[in-house]
This record gives structure tokens, sequence and C-alpha cells, in this order.
């Protein structure tokens, strides 16, 4: 056992508060009948018609869970709570970047997401159909997720910080006939043109028909007719009525899609359901936060990634909780603007990323400490590995010693928490602490044997669990391929990051362990980002590596191999950077251009970019033995 010191311990009053008091008992309850535990889950929630097996895992890796059972996440997520007191309680509050505020009970939530989902129906959406969602974090942008699911379409929820042709790649893997938009969004005091965006997607998209698109920036846009509908026109329409049947949905139908980048060039676009994800997100959610009804809770993500997804949404929605949502940058106008917030509406948990918390560090103490932010009894970490320093301002400065950090581990493909704290349990700075419920995790070698105290070695999940992605949509041997394959002989997932386990049983994330690059907790294939800078004209090859990045976490470094008779030069470097960030987005824009005469190749072709990563780092650049030069 590590010294004591190296534990940041609870305070008392959080031991009192907490629901779940003792950690060790339950996990061990929950490992030795993990699904009489799921099954208890299950049964806070409602069904039409309980489930006949809890979880089918006749046909691995595509498991199944809560077979035979009827449901929809908007059951649970908004009509019970119309049956008691939640109904004229604040569902959420949301406040625009230049300060307009909006403020919606459950009855009004569900008005909203009725009248969304029958102007849905009108334009021929029906069950089983995808419809895709391009929007800046307003509330009609949770209106149309929520109204997809009550008539049983999925939803494709892109980021609004991808281009045009990242849009349109989307929006074609999932044929969608039907984008939700808005003419553009607020972020730093400016108008982001949306609108702009979805009309040259929808030029290289075969499938679209309609576009919907709500009125927030009032900039002009181009409206096609028979194409293009103003949100705020249907909505005075008698289509748009305020009462809607929620469809009834097997546990295992498609609940969304969601893309996300891999080490290849095309996106996955992965498949959650409506039963074990529902289960699952207010599991986590109610246990790992410690949900109260009283508590007014901040998830700081983008529902176009999975954080805003499950910790925005819909866990938090079937909890019953009051969520806040806020459209801008965090330093607009000031950098005070979150601590503001939290002290205007009472917030008392946040729940944020790494990268944001160390932007907010660079402006030191005094912005913080001119507000009152003692309504905050608990505070989150998602996206990346959390560095020590960024933990203990978080801690100190922003939590006041008081309030416990729940530093999460998990994915997209995982819909929820995998390796997470409790408020009671005792935190190391840096560290995710230990598996959620239900969960066997380990690191193993290249063979799959668990690996000794403080090895490095790969991520594995070692069980089903109900969140958990059924597939990639059209791809099945991409999934088994991509998760399942690599220790296939002890049915692991492999979640593609390396990690170390330490003698107290704790875990420390590393990673990524494969061709994806986390930036600013977001992530994107190397393939994709080579591809980009290999759209330009004068470039012939090209290499993207990830490296420490004070701010980000990780930055984008590319090696860029220009066409014959071509040099380089900083204005050239300077046009690639542009050009990467045009076409896949700002988010993908690479901190450095280096051009090279080479690229360090397997003989099969491959880049080794651990290679460059080391040459990059100084670092012993290892076995290269299989180097072709």
């Amino acid at each position: 056992m590590m010294d004591s010191k190296d534990f940041v311990y609870p305070s008392q009053e959080v031991m009192d508060y907490a629901t779940v008091k003792s950690y060790d008992d339950l996990y061990h309850e929950s490992i030795k009948n993990r699904e009489g535990f799921w099954a208890e889950e299950a049964k806070r929630l409602e069904w039409y018609k309980p489930w006949d097996k809890v979880l089918d895992d006749s046909n691995h890796p595509f498991y199944k869970w809560f077979t035979g059972g009827k449901t929809n996440i908007i059951q649970n997520a908004i009509d019970r709570h119309l049956k008691t007191a939640n109904r004229n309680k604040l569902a959420f509050i949301w406040e625009g970047e230049p300060g307009d505020l909006k403020t919606y009970s459950y009855h009004a939530l569900n008005r909203e997401v009725c009248e969304f989902a029958n102007i849905l129906k009108a334009m021929g959406v029906h069950k089983g159909d995808i419809v895709t969602i391009y929007m800046p974090q307003i509330p009609e942008q949770i209106f149309a997720m929520l109204a997809c699911a009550k008539i049983g379409a999925a939803h494709s929820v892109v980021y609004g910080g991808f281009s045009h042709e990242a849009l349109a790649e989307r929006i074609n893997a999932a044929n969608s006939r039907v984008v939700i938009t808005a003419d553009g969004g607020f972020r730093r005091g400016k108008p982001t043109r949306l609108k702009d965006i979805v009309n040259k997607a929808m030029e290289l998209s075969p499938t679209m028909e309609v576009c919907i698109t709500v009125k927030r920036t009032g900039e002009e846009v181009y409206m096609e007719n028979d194409r293009d509908y103003w949100y705020h026109d249907l909505k005075a329409l008698p289509i748009a009525s305020h009462k809607c049947e929620t469809e009834q949905m097997d546990a295992e139908d498609m609940l969304f899609l969601l893309y996300t980048s891999g080490s290849t060039g095309k996106p996955k676009g992965l498949v959650h359901t409506h039963g074990g994800y529902s289960v699952y997100t207010s599991a986590t959610h109610r246990m790992v936060f410690d949900i109260k009804p009283e508590d007014r809770w901040w998830c700081a993500a983008d529902p176009g990634w999975i954080t805003g997804h499950s910790y925005m949404v819909y866990g938090p929605l079937i909890n019953g909780s009051t969520i806040f949502m806020y459209e801008g940058a965090p330093n607009h106008p000031y950098p005070d603007r979150w601590w503001r917030m939290i002290d205007k509406y009472g917030i008392t948990v946040l729940y944020t990323s790494p990268t944001a918390i160390r932007g907010l560090m660079r402006y030191g103490e005094s912005w913080v400490n001119r507000h009152d932010i003692s309504s905050l009894r608990l505070l989150g970490s998602v996206g990346e590995p959390i560095n020590p320093e960024a933990w203990r301002w978080y801690h100190e400065v922003v939590g006041k010693k008081k309030c416990p950090i729940m530093d999460t581990w998990w994915q997209t493909e995982t819909g929820g928490f995998v390796i997470t704290p409790l408020p009671v349990t005792p935190l190391k700075p840096g560290s995710a602490t230990k598996p959620f419920f239900g969960h066997e995790v380990g690191v193993v070698d290249e063979q799959g044997n668990d690996v000794a105290a403080n090895e490095v070695g790969a991520l594995v999940i070692k069980n089903p669990w109900p969140g958990m992605a059924r597939t990639i949509m059209g791809d099945d041997n991409r999934y088994n391929e991509t998760y399942w394959s690599k220790f296939e002989k002890q049915k692991y997932y492999h979640a593609g990051d390396s990690a170390r386990k330490d003698e107290d049983g704790y875990f420390w994330i590393i990673g990524r362990s494969d061709d994806v690059i986390k930036v600013s907790g977001y992530r994107l294939g190397t393939a994709e980002i080579e591809s980009a800078a290999v759209s330009h004209s004068d470039v012939a090859e090209a290499a993207a590596i990830a490296l420490p990045h004070e701010l980000k976490g990780s930055g984008i470094h590319l090696y860029v191999i220009l066409k014959a008779g071509l040099t380089g030069s900083k204005e050239l470097a300077k046009e690639l950077l542009d050009h990467v960030a045009k076409v896949m987005g700002p988010i993908a824009r690479p901190e450095e251009v280096i051009f090279a005469d080479s690229l360090p190749k397997t003989r099969s072709g491959k880049i080794m970019r651990r290679v460059l990563k080391a040459r990059a780092l100084g670092e012993d650049e290892g076995d290269l033995s299989t180097l072709d030069d």
C-alpha cells in the first residue's frame, strides 16, 4: 500500500452525504452476480414490457441486453416524470453566449419535444430512419435529439466544428434524408455560419431531401424551395401539435448513431440502443455523481460527442436532474464566464475536460475567487487523462479542497463510465481509480496475460456491459476486427489505450496506442488528417503524430513529403495548416508542418508514426528491424 499522503481523502461531510458508502462490497457483489446487478438497475426504470433475458451472449461479440423488453429512452427521460412532482421541476436552464436565458420544466420540455417530433413526422421521418443533426449548443439541439428518439428514428449528431466534407461523409454513410441545423451559433462574440456549411454538404449528399433550420443568429442564409424549411415557420403550423405518442421500441432497437474517428480514413458509425444504454447511462450518472433531486448538473460538453449524449442529455434526464447548458466559449467576454454562471445558477456539479481546466487555469485564481461558487459539491473530468498539476488546481482553486474530482475513463464505444471513482473513493491525482460496478478491467500484454503492477500494457474490458456499442453500422466485420480480434481467445474488448495498474489497483491511463489522436478530448484519426493534407495539390504524402500540448493535451504535428520539384516554405506550411483546417474543421488544425524527404515505413508500406514521435521527443526509437530503410 502506498503511503497515505499519496491519497486525497473525501471529507466526512462527503461520506455522510453519499448514497453508496462502500465501493468494495458492492463491486464484489456486482462481479459475482453481474446479470443480477444490471437487472436491479433496469428495474429502476419503466418498461412497456419487461425483458425475457438480461444478457444474450450467444453470439460473441454481438451481445444483446434485456432482450424481449419493450421501452423507449423517452419513456424514462420525459414521460414518467410527467406523472410525478418532476413535471413542474426545471429540466434545463440554458444561457446563450450573448447572455440570453431560457428555462424549461419537464412539462415544457415534453411540449417542445412533441412539437418537434410531429414536425419530423410531417417531413416523412419514420421509425428506423436516421436524422442528421448539425447544430450549435442551443435548446433545439436537445429537442431534436429527443424528438428523433420519441418517434423511433435514430439521430446522428455531428459536431458543429466539422467541415462540410466531413459532414457530407457522415450524412452519406448514414443514408440520411433529413438534416437539422441552425443559421449559426455564437462563439467568442461572433456568429458561426452553420447553414452555409450544411448547404455545401448537401451538394455532396445525394440522399439529402429536407433541411430544417433553427433561426439563432439572424444572419442571412440561402434557403432552397422544397428543401429548406425554417423551424419557426413549421412550428406555427397545425402539424406541430404538442401531443405525440412515444413509439414503443425493442430494447435492442437503435437509439443513435455516432461517428468516431478510427485508424483508417473512414469514420466508424457506432450503434447504441434504447434499452441497455438507458440502464447504463442512468446508473453510472446517478452513482458516480451521487445525484440528488436538488442538484443542478452542468456537463460542459457538446452533444456532438458521446459525453454530451450520455451525460448532458440522456443520463441526467432519466434521473430527473436539472441540467445547465451554455452556448459559447468559457472565456467570453472574460475568463470568469464559467464561474459567474456557477454563482448565478447555483450549479452543484461541474463535469468538464482537462483541456478546459488547463485553459482556465492559465488566467489564474483571481477570476475564480471573485465569484461565490460554494454551491459546487462535486467536480468531474472527462475526455483524456488529467495531469496532476491541473487536477490539483481544479481541486484546490475551483473545488476549495472540499469537492472530490470524479476523473472518468470511458469511450464512445462504451456508452458511459468504465473506470471512475465514487465520491467516497480515496483519490490519486491523475488516476481514474477503479472499475465501475459490473466491470472487470485489465492491463495485459500482447498475448492477453495480465502484466505486473505498474507495468504498461493494453487496456481491456473482460466482460460485456449494457451500454456497449452493438456494432459499426453496416460493418460487423470492422466492429469485430477493431475491438475484439486482438484478444479473441479471451473474448476481451480492446480499448486501444495503453495503461498501467498500480499496487493499490488504481488505473493510470497513458493514452492512445493506435493511430488516433486526441485533441482537447476529441478523437481524430491520423488517416483522416493525412488524407486531408494529401488532398492539397502540392502534397505527395503525409504523416500525422500527436505531441504533448500544454493546453490541448495533444497537438497534431504533420510531416509532409511534397511532390517532385517542390520545396517547402513558411508560406506553404501556413497554407497547409489552413487547408487541413478547412477540409476537416478547425479542431484538426495541426500545430506545425514539417517538410521531409522520406517517412519511416515498414516493408509493407505502413508509416511508423511511433518512430516520428520518438524522434520528435528525443526518445528511444525502439525496434527498427521492420523498417524498410
